[in-house]
């Protein structure tokens, strides 16, 4: 896949096969055709924190590239200094605009947006949004832009119930080659925020200092590592 103009990086553990989709299947399959065909309807997917939208953007440009395809993401929670960001992004075959609602009620945001939105549908590339809303419940003063990102189909993300969130870190798990006990599960969740990506990130420490002390997730260990007070 071409690399982004600011050097942005997929993390290569955002898969479509590292997200347990729960709920979510109709729109996983939905992602992965955006990421495969050109000149389909713009996805806004909305959801609070720790849903997996920034996995999921990930996700569908990583496979674009498996599929040959120049793709973008753009973490717009980061501090980028003005809407000039966009630039270059519409002669892509996918871009994936992650955490929009920072950036939507800006007015030089929203012109660049209207002009970036249009150019990259006249080359037949595809758009994926998120945000914690919906495009509607957003104050975007440009009416032009309200109307076609109203437009797009709009995809509430579920998040993962506690079964489900248990699966996706016993997949994750197996995935990075590690053992996790229920014991160790159950902890995990019940220490730490019910927030997938908070956890998955806590995975990934755990596997890192297990490597380097050769030591087995038990409860003892996990407690020291994240430094949790308690049983």
């Amino acid at each position: 896949m071409e690399q982004l103009p600011l050097g942005v990086r997929l993390r290569t553990s955002s898969t479509f096969a590292s997200f347990h989709p729960g709920e979510n299947a109709a729109l996983i399959a939905a992602l992965e055709a955006r990421a495969r065909e050109p000149r389909l309807p713009p996805l806004w997917i909305w959801a609070g924190p720790g849903a997996g939208r920034s996995h999921l953007l990930q996700a569908t440009c990583a496979r674009a590239g498996e599929c040959g395809r120049r793709a973008g993401y753009l973490p717009l929670a980061a501090a980028w200094p003005t809407a000039a960001l966009l630039a270059g992004f519409e002669s892509l075959d996918v871009v994936c605009l992650d955490d929009a609602e920072r950036i939507v009620t800006g007015t030089d945001w929203q012109h660049a947006l209207f002009a970036f939105y249009n150019d990259l549908a006249e080359r037949r590339g595809n758009l994926v949004i998120s945000a914690a809303r919906p495009p509607q419940a957003l104050d975007i003063q440009l009416r032009d832009l309200a109307s076609r990102l109203a437009a797009s189909i709009v995809w509430q993300l579920r998040p993962l119930g506690e079964a489900d969130q248990a699966a996706a870190l016993q997949a994750r798990a197996r995935m990075l080659g590690i053992e996790l006990t229920d014991e160790t599960l159950q902890y995990l969740q019940r220490r730490l925020p019910r927030d997938l990506a908070v956890l998955c990130d806590a995975l990934d420490r755990l596997d890192g200092a297990a490597l380097a002390q050769q030591r087995r997730l038990t409860v003892p260990f996990v407690r020291s590592v994240l430094q949790l007070s308690g049983d």
